[in-house]
């Protein structure tokens, strides 16, 4: 069997071209290392092709495919149907072939939530998130689910923050808030989780920092970046400098694999194995 990548370009994803495709090498490590006879294929569609390539990758018997910017709300228009949290954020990263169907889901936020349970429950928490885009929406999509008290959501723009608020307060059993992002950032002493879901400090401007008081962090908070390239960034710096227990950018992209995977094979993969051959491609 086979998989699909839709993709516009590396630096669009990864912030820098890189003569492989992380995602291809983690996962196809993955294959190696559980013996299955797949492949995974990076393949370049562009908007005007990608009804035929959807149609094309089920008749020649794909299981399915991840589909990145700009694909992943357009794409909706020719699947057969949506799992909860896509249908929810109105964007999709992984389709997968079920019962003769493509049914799109969104592993993104997914994998986020799978890298937080690793250092604590989201149940209940109160969290700050940095951004309101792409990643910022899916990431506190699946937040919510996972029982979240409250999020505050962080932006400079006012439009794009107050829209995000308003999907968690109206559609998920969630207390939601927008923070105007005019100023330098106190973090509230009660907050417990901090995500960077911006790419503030992705490659290659490496001396960008976010715009909040470092002094904010407590020890007792989880601080969460989702950039992959580098992944050690300045907020995970001042993150552990504070003491506080920290995911890097690189647990995210290996927790939505091994969710794709799972999804394509059945197989539940090793994600150290996965973690290595990212840390191989970024050095």
């Amino acid at each position: 069997m086979k998989e699909l990548n839709f993709k516009q370009e590396l630096t669009a994803a990864f912030g820098q071209p890189i003569s492989e495709n992380p995602t291809q090498v983690m996962v196809e490590a993955a294959y190696r290392h559980h013996q299955l006879d797949w492949r995974y294929l990076t393949i370049e569609v562009g908007p005007e092709d990608l009804e035929s390539a959807v149609q094309g990758a089920k008749v020649m018997g794909f299981q399915g495919f991840n589909c990145t910017i700009p694909h992943k709300v357009k794409v909706i228009d020719y699947l057969d149907g949506l799992g909860e949290s896509a249908s929810l954020m109105g964007a999709v990263n992984c389709v997968v072939r079920k019962d003769g169907q493509w049914i799109g889901e969104n592993t993104d936020g997914k994998g986020f939530v799978s890298s937080l349970r690793e250092l604590t429950d989201p149940q209940d928490k109160k969290v700050v998130i940095f951004g309101a885009g792409g990643a910022a929406r899916a990431i506190s999509v699946e937040v919510a689910l996972a029982g979240a008290s409250s999020i505050t959501i962080v932006n400079r723009s006012p439009s794009r923050g107050e829209e995000l608020t308003a999907l968690l307060t109206d559609k998920l059993p969630c207390s939601a808030d927008f923070a105007s992002w005019e100023d330098t950032y106190s973090i509230p002493s009660d907050t417990e989780v901090v995500i960077n879901a911006t790419s503030i400090g992705l490659f290659p401007d490496l001396d960008a920092r976010l715009d909040f008081d470092p002094d904010s962090l407590l020890s007792s908070m989880v601080v969460a970046d989702v950039i992959p390239n580098p992944p050690v960034t300045h907020l995970v710096r001042d993150a552990r400098a504070k003491g506080c227990k920290v995911i890097d950018g690189l647990g995210m992209l290996v927790n939505q694999g091994v969710i794709g995977i799972k999804h394509w094979t059945g197989v539940d993969p090793d994600p150290s194995v996965m973690r290595a051959a990212l840390e191989e491609v970024f050095g």
